[in-house]
């Protein structure tokens, strides 16, 4: 058991990380999609790239550290 629990942690702090770098490379996609529309919306929230750069290179960071599965889920 204390196996399947290691697996299941690990697939689900991977998946985790996996939708903050989707959410991060969004933000970061979205000021350029911003850009070229005009500025209508003034209460946008504006976006400072570089802590967003710095936040997906941790979170990236992260996710190589987690390594592979701990052990494959059949077999």
């Amino acid at each position: 058991m204390g196996v399947e629990r290691a697996v299941t942690r690990w697939y689900a702090l991977r998946q985790s990380l996996w939708e903050e770098i989707t959410r991060l490379e969004a933000t970061l996609a979205a000021p350029l999609d911003a850009a070229q529309e005009t500025q209508a919306s003034s209460a946008h929230e504006t976006v400072d790239p570089q802590a967003v750069q710095e936040e997906l290179a941790k979170a990236q960071e992260k996710l190589r550290l987690l390594g592979p599965c701990p052990q494959p889920m059949m077999g």
